[in-house]
């Protein structure tokens, strides 16, 4: 089966794209490069460089290669950088799943997998977080996934041919175990990779926002999965998906690690001293956020192989010592 893969010269993209190859399916890449790399798409991979308004364009695409699911993971991911500029996020985010899903009702491609957020769920009050804990997203970035996921709920009403599974990330970690892709944004603001940066003393120090969070170590606790695991759901997810049938997994590993777990766990990893700052906290941030995962578990027999920080930090450092050479200032 051929897949299109939106944004699969980045991170998580790039991943899957190796996964899909491994499992036998054959992926094309439609990326606009604004955030991923040539590079991370092998040679012989079919690569479009191609934006998701130019819905003509993915329509050509779809017919050419004669596409049986879309695995869309194409979307603007800072928090931040969000908030600054929300008609970015919207358009982007929002209104370029509105061009995809247009195109493919034109070149009748009927499975969708989208790739959704944890922040769609906004500062729930309880943990675990379920499939079915309320959402209330408070950033425009989890609102842009938001209105994705009930965009989809929409057309699967009204196209009973359709398809489609929403995973819901939590922390996505490491890199690919054989060294050959990892994580690699521009700016970075992930926890991991900017303490991994600290270890090799390109940039001053990772501060830590909060100290006093109701946890056993004062630090906010947060769910990792590895980045081979969290595509692993989305291989499984291509021959699971029936027309009119939708679905949303929670993509976490079930348990919370904080952050200063995850900076002894780098240290350990890495050998290495890891300068810190300790700060006060960040608004929003809520003390704890982890998944309860036993949905995805049960109906698509996941089962997450990265369990321990130390594993995943140790994929990640491994890429980093060979890739890091990009400096980064000290504000986190």
């Amino acid at each position: 089966m051929n897949v299109l893969v939106t944004g699969g010269a980045g991170y998580i993209g790039s991943h899957a794209v190796k996964q899909l190859r491994e499992a036998g399916y054959s992926p094309v890449v439609l990326d606009n490069l604004s955030n991923g790399h040539r590079r991370a798409v092998p040679e012989s991979v079919p690569f479009y460089q191609t934006d998701l308004a130019e819905t003509d364009k993915i329509v050509e695409i779809l017919r050419k290669h004669e596409i049986g699911v879309v695995m869309h993971f194409a979307a603007l991911i800072a928090v931040g950088e969000s908030v600054a500029k929300p008609l970015l996020y919207y358009r982007n985010n929002t209104a370029g799943a509105i061009s995809l899903l247009d195109a493919m009702d034109t070149a009748n491609v009927k499975k969708f997998i989208f790739s959704s957020t944890a922040a769609a769920y906004g500062e729930p009050e309880e943990t675990p977080i379920f499939e079915t804990t309320r959402q209330l997203p408070i950033n425009p970035y989890g609102r842009s996934k938001w209105f994705v996921e009930q965009i989809l709920k929409d057309k699967l009403a009204a196209d009973p041919a359709f398809g489609f599974t929403i995973f819901r990330y939590f922390n996505v970690a490491g890199a690919a175990a054989d060294g050959s892709l990892g994580e690699n944004h521009e700016p970075e603001t992930h926890l991991i990779p900017l303490v991994l940066f600290a270890a090799l003393g390109k940039r001053d120090a990772i501060t830590v926002f909060g100290t006093d969070y109701p946890t056993p170590d004062g630090t906010c606790i947060r769910d990792y999965v590895h980045v081979e695991d969290l595509v692993n759901a989305h291989v499984l997810a291509v021959e699971a998906i029936k027309p009119g049938d939708g679905r949303c997994y929670n993509l976490g590993i079930g348990r919370g690690y904080s952050v200063r777990e995850i900076l002894d766990a780098a240290k350990k990893v890495t050998g290495r001293d890891i300068p810190t700052i300790y700060g006060p906290r960040r608004d929003g941030d809520p003390a704890k956020l982890y998944a309860n995962s036993d949905k995805v578990q049960k109906e698509l027999g996941w089962k997450p192989k990265f369990l321990e920080p130390a594993e995943m930090i140790e994929t990640a450092w491994n890429w980093t010592k060979n890739n890091g050479n990009r400096e980064r200032s000290a504000a986190q």
